[in-house]
């Protein structure tokens, strides 16, 4: 009677409400997570529509090669790296600041307003900050260039200059998703046992010691983690993000053009599948390694921290 009752059929029919409820998410992922997979074949074939994915014909890495011998494989890697590490380094600190600003404020009601402020700009569409981003800068009629002239200075041609946007992607990017960030480090100060700060305040330790020994150490679990989901995306670009701010303005291409980018242009361009899916499973691959190196650097520091 025991083995039937931890049998795999008992189990099942005891949880099959949870199962069922399971089942939606499960499926959504395997049909736009694992079974798209299977696509990663046309990296290695000269993919034609009419003979399909099995019929086309196999061609090695000719693909990958063509890749790296068009000049541009470095570029857009290393522009896709920069950027995430630039994202991952500003985004955390931001987020962390505000998140810690917010746990010591007193007022309630300017505490939520600002959370609000802050967090607002995460549910605003890239079309739409692609907007905001071309009022501001657009040449003729953009705010900046008005101001400037208006203080007696000429205007600058800025979507014909590819070293501002660097700093322009950057600061776009953290306006944008330091609120979300924000509320996972707020989520985990609220966190920290009260008693820890009551004893420091006790023991005369002012607002700034507590912050460096109570609350940084305390949520430093939680940084490690969302650092690590972030590493694990380094070479993956943002495509509504670069797309929508810099589109194909080719003047911009060597400071802003990232592995994304490239293939959806790639793509737009010349309509060959299989070298777009080449670039695409490099990228997978560059990341999957880059992940398993952070998790396995972090393991041997403190195995407490790591992902897997």
């Amino acid at each position: 009677m025991v083995g039937e009752k931890n049998s795999f059929k008992s189990k099942v029919r005891k949880n099959r409400v949870l199962l069922l409820m399971l089942l939606p998410a499960c499926t959504l992922m395997f049909v736009f997570a694992y079974l798209p997979m299977g696509g990663l074949v046309l990296a290695f074939k000269e993919f034609r529509y009419d003979l399909g994915i099995l019929g086309s014909e196999f061609v090695g890495l000719t693909n990958f090669k063509f890749f790296f011998q068009s000049g541009d494989a470095m570029k857009v890697t290393v522009n896709t790296a920069f950027y995430n590490g630039a994202f991952i380094v500003v985004n955390t600190v931001l987020q962390v600041g505000f998140a810690v600003i917010l746990s010591e404020m007193g007022g309630k009601r300017m505490k939520k307003a600002l959370q609000s402020v802050i967090f607002l700009p995460y549910f605003i569409s890239w079309v739409i900050v692609g907007s905001i981003a071309y009022s501001l800068f657009n040449f003729e009629n953009g705010t900046v260039n008005a101001l400037l002239q208006r203080f007696g200075m000429e205007a600058v041609n800025i979507y014909g200059k590819p070293s501002w946007w660097r700093g322009i992607i950057i600061g776009f990017s953290a306006w944008k998703g330091v609120g979300y960030g924000m509320v996972v480090f707020l989520a985990s100060i609220a966190g920290i046992d009260a008693s820890l700060n009551e004893a420091a305040q006790i023991d005369g330790a002012n607002i700034f010691q507590r912050i460096r020994y109570i609350t940084i150490p305390c949520i430093q679990p939680t940084i490690i983690t969302m650092t690590l989901l972030a590493i694990g995306k380094i070479f993956k670009g943002n495509l509504d993000l670069f797309y929508q701010l810099v589109g194909n303005n080719g003047a911009l291409f060597d400071a802003t053009d990232v592995i994304d980018t490239y293939v959806f242009r790639s793509l737009l361009q010349s309509g060959d599948v299989g070298r777009t899916a080449a670039v695409g499973l490099y990228q997978s691959v560059l990341c999957f390694v880059t992940v398993v190196a952070a998790n396995y650097i972090v393991k041997r520091r403190d195995p407490d921290y790591a992902l897997f």
